[in-house]
């Protein structure tokens, strides 16, 4: 049976107590379940568990008192420091050591300045204890919500950060209540549920299903999905953003790009897997500014009906020390938690612009970036990473390194198949179908006078169009609306032409077009047939 991620990490608990380590430092804000696994991982060990905290003092597993120290720190760390200097009993004597787990919840509190001086001497009296036998050995497990362990400990602890529940140990909670409460569930809906709570705290997850109980008196996916977003949102280290409804759908051009997303799509499939498809892991999207990058990254959840969750590394800076490092950290153990997901890094390159300029925040941009490197370059979950940026002479060289982003894609300015499509997928959005024109001539006439514009200006003509007709007596827009719209526009590609063209130098070989390349474009009519959109030839279909 294959061990769920928070079993490992018990089983890594239990061989570092054989091992005899002194103090563990484990990171999780679920204090209640990790102790159970704790717990576990302590008989495994054949060790004695206790807890310790401040209101309580020492407890055993039951919660009855242990008569051992009380709820002073200090006491506490004499009163198991005796026990692990104990002696071999003298020969015809009971030998009564006995090994120890003292999972204490509250210290970190104490360890704090001038009066925390005293406590961090017996801590680390305690590591160094050369004279510990195998019989009397004792353990320290802090359990905290901070990996910031104190500079005078980071010698002498091993710090284990706690995962999330994975898909099996929901699925387990899913089951467990199905028991309880003799719900039937069907397998779809299982699943649904399942990879609805998935990326949850262990509570978390089941106050979703409890909620979805006493509403619906079943467990209905979408109702614990809209509780995660909630949740997610509540943490603030990651987004849930709504994807674009219509998909790839709703992006005109772009064909290569899009292709490309079509074609990794498949390899979440049971039948990919079997063959020994990796799961992709990500691309990055560079090119001019209003040109499709942003709608792509939030139109592919749809087109692979997974969420979407941003990750914005400017919301994640704190101006604390180690905060932001930590903040980074909670964000990716969130994201691997998840699962199946695209998660979207919007302009990348202003994000990491402190660890490739010397920017003055103490190497914190630094840091991201190589934490950041290091997690998509080791990881092994399924979330696909797009990470969209405009200069490309700012992007840091080491995340453009293939290995850790399958694909490096260039936008750049629509051509003219591209123009078309773009201009009927905004009408698309607006509700108004391709018969607006009277021949396939005035959509290309329309289509050349948007000539240099980026795909956002092409867009932007049809609601100008539309407040224009909606002017004159409410009538439906034309093809004269769209050209009057289009002539009073001034292209990015006219007030930033030197640095459009410096940015296509620097950008070509270095990157995979996203676009067809010329001479691939095919004419407008029979792209318009290629691509299945309705004309004004084909009412009535």
């Amino acid at each position: 049976m294959t061990m769920t991620r928070s079993q490992k990490t018990a089983a890594e608990v239990a061989a570092l107590k054989r091992a005899r380590n002194p103090i563990l430092w484990v990171v999780t804000n679920e204090e209640a379940r990790v102790e159970r696994y704790l717990i576990e991982a302590a008989g495994a060990a054949g060790y004695m568990p206790r807890m310790w905290d401040i209101a309580q003092g020492v407890t055993n597993i039951n919660g009855s008192p242990a008569n051992i120290g009380d709820n002073d720190p200090g006491a506490t760390l004499t009163a198991i420091m005796n026990r692990a200097k104990e002696p071999e009993p003298q020969a015809g004597r009971e030998d009564k050591r006995e090994r120890g787990v003292w999972i204490m919840r509250d210290l970190p509190v104490w360890l704090a300045g001038p009066p925390g001086a005293s406590l961090m001497r017996q801590l680390r009296n305690f590591a160094r204890w050369p004279g510990v036998s195998r019989a009397s050995a004792q353990t320290i497990v802090v359990l905290t919500t901070s990996g910031d362990v104190p500079p005078d400990l980071r010698g002498h602890v091993t710090v284990i950060e706690w995962p999330l529940p994975d898909r099996d140990e929901v699925a387990a909670m899913v089951d467990a209540l199905a028991k309880q409460y003799e719900l039937k569930i069907d397998n779809g809906e299982r699943e649904a549920a399942i990879d609805a709570a998935v990326g949850l705290s262990g509570e978390e997850a089941q106050a979703c299903f409890s909620k979805s109980l006493v509403q619906h008196g079943k467990i209905d996916p979408v109702t614990v999905a809209n509780e995660k977003k909630r949740v997610i949102s509540r943490e603030g280290v990651l987004e849930w953003v709504e994807p674009v409804p219509g998909g790839l759908d709703a992006v005109g051009g772009l064909e290569n790009l899009k292709d490309y997303l079509m074609s990794r799509s498949v390899a979440y499939s049971p039948k990919a897997k079997a063959y020994g498809l990796p799961a992709p892991k990500g691309l990055v999207i560079v090119g001019i500014s209003g040109c499709g990058k942003t709608l792509t990254a939030k139109a592919v959840p749809t087109a692979w009906k997974i969420p979407l969750i941003r990750l914005d590394f400017g919301a994640l800076k704190s101006k604390f020390v180690g905060q932001s490092e930590g903040n980074l950290r909670k964000a990716l153990k969130t994201i691997e938690a998840i699962g199946r997901c695209v998660v979207w890094v919007d302009e990348v390159e202003k994000a990491m612009q402190g660890a490739t300029s010397g920017s003055a925040d103490g190497g914190v941009s630094s840091d991201a970036l190589g934490t950041f490197l290091t997690w998509m370059q080791e990881r092994a979950g399924e979330a696909f990473v797009i990470c969209t940026a405009n200069d490309v002479s700012a992007m840091p060289p080491e995340l453009l390194r293939k290995g850790r982003f399958d694909e490096l894609f260039w936008v750049d300015l629509p051509n003219d198949e591209e123009r078309v499509a773009v201009l009927l997928a905004s009408l698309r959005t607006y509700k108004r179908k391709p018969d607006i024109f009277k021949d396939d001539a005035e959509l290309a006439k329309v289509a050349k006078a948007c000539s240099g514009f980026t795909g956002s200006e092409i867009a932007a003509i049809v609601p100008d169009a539309l407040f224009a007709a909606f002017a004159d007596n409410g009538r439906e827009i034309n093809a004269d609306d769209l050209l009057k719209a289009a002539a009073t526009v001034v292209p990015l590609s006219k007030t930033a032409e030197k640095k459009i063209t410096t940015m296509r130098e620097e950008a070509k070989g270095r990157f995979r077009p996203a676009t067809k390349t010329t001479e691939t474009v095919r004419a407008v009519q029979s792209d318009l047939r290629v691509l299945d959109i309705p004309t004004f030839k084909q009412k009535g279909r």
